[in-house]
């Protein structure tokens, strides 16, 4: 556990109200999520597309762990900019270039709040023919959206805070953290 000398020194000084997830509970979930994705495929081609910026670390943890051949590609999406509330518009920044057709595609988020960002892609991507599609997130909130993007892989029932750390950003900054806290 981090002491809170070490925790101001990691955050240049920020105070942060708590820690969420610390490094031990988070790795200890990655490696049952790639269990549980492992099994979940065990034939056809996987693509997992991780969303960027903030679920690069979480994806560089899960891929490694999981027990399969798979195939690794990227999207970037935004509706936060440097705020701490969605604006609810979702800009696509990155399209993958890597073919989905007939492949099971997982599609990797480090949150979801409302699930508007994960529903347009799921849109965007079904277009183009996989032989399936799901979401797995580190993080959901479970705010209420209409409709709501199933995700068959959840890592942690996230608290309404505004998270940080371990790829979670506020203005790009706090994404090196090792552990997940609620920002004060």
């Amino acid at each position: 556990m981090l002491s809170t000398p070490d925790v101001l020194r990691r955050t240049g000084g920020r105070p942060v109200k708590s820690i969420v997830y610390d490094e031990g509970a988070i790795a200890a979930r990655v490696q049952t999520l790639a269990d549980d994705i492992t099994a979940a495929y065990p034939d056809g081609e996987l693509l997992v597309l991780g969303l960027l910026k903030g679920g690069f670390i979480f994806l560089s943890d899960l891929v490694r762990r999981i027990e399969r051949p798979i195939q690794v590609d990227f999207l970037v999406a935004s509706s936060y900019g440097d705020r701490k509330v969605s604006s609810g518009t979702v800009r696509l920044l990155y399209d993958p270039e890597t073919r989905l057709e007939g492949k099971h595609i997982l599609l990797v988020e480090d949150i979801i709040d409302t699930g508007k960002t994960l529903q347009r892609l799921m849109v965007l991507l079904g277009a183009r023919s996989p032989r399936s599609m799901s979401i797995c997130a580190l993080l959901d909130k479970q705010l209420a959206a209409e409709p709501r993007p199933e995700l068959r892989f959840v890592g942690f029932r996230a608290p309404p805070a505004f998270l940080v750390g371990y790829g979670l950003d506020h203005a790009e900054n706090f994404r090196h953290l090792p552990f997940i806290a609620d920002l004060e």
